[in-house]
């Protein structure tokens, strides 16, 4: 018994739990050292060729591409001023107020159709819906080359080339997938208890369209607001088919008439110009940037 005893009490502990090994502090710091490292040749990278182009904008036409230094020997703002004025005469603000017309017109446009064809496919039940959904999704994957032939036939037979309604009036039948599949995504991650309430309310879906569902998508009307402004504004391929007439040019068209195939082109003033339109979609972007990155991580995240 004393034996048994003596065993019992001298049996073995249990083992010590080995505590998971966590990095040091050292490996902490290098690695977010070489973070930082790869975020800032990123940002230089993407921010190098803007500063390029303003430091050429304020060169000489001799040291534009005679010196690889981004500092001027010698400012020169006469490129802005040779290049706001054009040899008739006209301003670079007429091709700016263009293209802001064209823009805003494209963003009322994709903003009412886009939602109200998000609010139909997310909302309401009709017949081929889930059909109607796949095609409109298919349509993201089809280059815009496919269809410019047939629509240039179709509107020059309406008489609308060399006018803003090929550009514009398109965006009020929802043509543009992206922005109707963004805003399902996020309508979809609306509760629909919301839609009950208003119903007995006595609101009907146009109702619960307007005043329940139009208030709550405002960031992604935001994110569909600017995207369509960017790319509208930067639109070159469908501004140049369908305008010839020049006091019609938008900014791409104009800075267009800067390059010349004789080789007298005018690089000088055309990066100026470029600069200069730069400045609207860059505000643009500064007020609304934060809505624009809620209104795409929402979107996407939503179910």
């Amino acid at each position: 018994m004393t034996t048994i005893t003596q065993l019992v009490g001298k049996s073995t502990p249990p083992p010590a739990t080995v505590p998971a090994s966590r990095p040091s502090t050292a490996g902490r710091r290098a690695a977010r050292a070489l973070l930082y490292v790869v975020l800032t040749v990123g940002v230089v990278a993407m921010l190098y060729p803007l500063v390029w182009l303003l430091s050429a904008s304020l060169k000489p036409a001799d040291e534009i591409f005679g010196s690889v230094g981004l500092l001027p020997r010698s400012w020169d703002l006469s490129n802005y001023v040779n290049g706001w004025t054009s040899a008739d005469g006209s301003t670079f603000g007429r091709p700016l107020l263009n293209s802001v017309v064209v823009s805003l017109g494209a963003v009322v446009g994709n903003i009412v159709s886009c939602s109200l064809a998000a609010f139909a496919f997310a909302r309401l039940e009709f017949r081929f819906k889930r059909t109607a959904f796949a095609l409109m999704m298919v349509t993201i994957m089809l280059p815009a080359q496919v269809t410019i032939i047939p629509q240039y036939i179709l509107f020059h037979y309406l008489g609308w080339v060399n006018t803003y309604l090929p550009l514009i009036l398109p965006k009020f039948f929802a043509v543009d997938a992206f922005f109707i599949f963004l805003m399902v995504q996020f309508i979809r991650g609306i509760p629909r208890d919301l839609d009950d309430a208003a119903a007995l309310d006595g609101c009907n879906p146009g109702k619960i369209y307007l005043k329940v569902i139009l208030p709550l998508l405002t960031p992604a009307l935001v994110t569909t607001a600017i995207f369509t402004f960017l790319w509208t504004y930067n639109d070159f391929f469908s501004q140049l088919i369908y305008i010839s007439e020049s006091q019609l040019y938008t900014v791409p068209l104009a800075l267009r008439q800067f390059i010349d195939g004789t080789g007298q082109s005018e690089f000088g003033p055309m990066f100026a110009m470029s600069v200069v339109s730069l400045l609207p979609t860059l505000v643009l972007f500064l007020i609304f940037q934060r809505l624009i990155v809620d209104g795409i991580s929402t979107s996407g995240m939503k179910g």
